[in-house]
């Protein structure tokens, strides 16, 4: 028998026992049974009931670690793929979401950890980062050496209204796509986030 075949029996069958049922006033599964019938009937042309289930709304992190796949819901705009499973490239400007801390009404610090590769610092010099929160501006950060860096900025009371900000980083200048690679290229980010 076919899937299709099973699926139209299978609603006959429950169409006549709620109607048995019901005519009989035998049991309150009775009620049941009609809605199952009713939903057999939306799909008779297929010959297969469907069942719709809600998945759960995703749950938003004060903290990203960029190379987790459930984080990368947050990540809007300006980040390159996963690299060795703990990294990723950003482009000159880049943007995510992170949920509003507890506390975060008596404020809090934005901090991003991130590598300023060498080969960055050898074409380019010096790069400056700037940052903001919901539109609210925090000061710049200029990194002249390469290495292992964290941008810590104050974000005060007045950017973290609400459940989730946007955070919005900008670097003065990145490496353009270019030869085998063509990607714009500006920091090497671990994780962000709002404690």
């Amino acid at each position: 028998m076919s899937l299709g075949a099973a699926g139209t029996s299978a609603c006959a069958t429950w169409r006549s026992l709620s109607g048995w049922l019901w005519s009989r006033e035998k049991s309150s599964l009775a009620g049941v049974l009609i809605l199952l019938a009713a939903g057999c009937s939306s799909h008779r042309d297929s010959g297969v009931t469907v069942v719709h289930e809600e998945a759960p709304a995703p749950k938003l992190a004060s903290v990203v670690q960029v190379a987790d796949p459930a984080a990368a819901i947050q990540l809007l705009q300006g980040f390159h793929e996963v690299e060795q499973g703990s990294w990723r490239w950003t482009q000159k400007q880049f943007s995510l979401l992170l949920k509003t801390p507890p506390g975060g009404a008596r404020g809090a610090t934005l901090e991003l950890k991130f590598a300023l590769p060498e080969p960055v610092v050898a074409r380019l010099g010096a790069v400056t980062l700037t940052a903001s929160v919901s539109g609210s501006p925090l000061g710049p950060q200029t990194y002249t050496r390469p290495g292992d860096h964290v941008y810590s900025r104050t974000v005060p009371p007045a950017a973290l209204a609400g459940e989730a900000v946007k955070v919005e980083f900008h670097l003065d200048k990145a490496l353009p796509p270019g030869g085998a690679d063509g990607r714009e290229l500006g920091l090497v980010v671990s994780s962000v986030g709002l404690e």
